[in-house]
């Protein structure tokens, strides 16, 4: 599996993948020096991300190869379809499911996401439009929906 560190407006970013396509894109809590060279299998996806976070993207074009249960590729392809600058809910995800009772089931396996970002599970929120859980933090999930919002105002959350 190749592996490239580079530094985004968050902190550094942490890819993983091969041919089949990536499979991880997680925030480093830590402070990494960016990779001195980039595997080509993850050169699309980091051109992408640089062009996502200069406002010059809106939407990726990457072959995604993320591990997880089937229940869980459900969730995430469900995520993917969520535009960019528009949100859903956890309850809105669960009856998109097919049942409203697998609400934690469809929160457990958003952050569980191991492709930040670019399966957007950012843009889930409460029912109430409140901020709640991401992996990346939530200082992290403020700013990505900040940076999608066709409003610019001066808070969101």
């Amino acid at each position: 599996m190749d592996e490239v560190i580079f530094t985004t407006p968050l902190g550094p970013l942490l890819l993983r993948g091969n041919e089949q396509g990536l499979a991880v894109a997680k925030f480093q809590d830590t402070l990494q020096d960016d990779s001195s060279t980039i595997p080509e299998s993850l050169l699309p996806a980091v051109t992408q991300l640089k062009e996502y976070f200069s406002k010059k993207r809106t939407e990726f074009q990457l072959s995604l190869h993320p591990e997880g249960t089937l229940f869980q590729k459900r969730v995430w392809k469900q995520l993917e379809e969520i535009p960019f600058g528009k949100t859903t809910s956890y309850q809105s995800m669960a009856n998109k499911l097919g049942d409203p009772k697998v609400i934690r089931a469809a929160a457990s396996a958003n952050g569980k996401n191991p492709i930040a970002i670019i399966i957007p599970c950012h843009r889930v929120i409460g029912s109430d439009g409140s901020l709640t859980g991401y992996a990346g933090g939530l200082h992290r999930k403020k700013w990505l929906l900040a940076h999608e919002s066709p409003v610019k105002q001066g808070e969101l959350f």
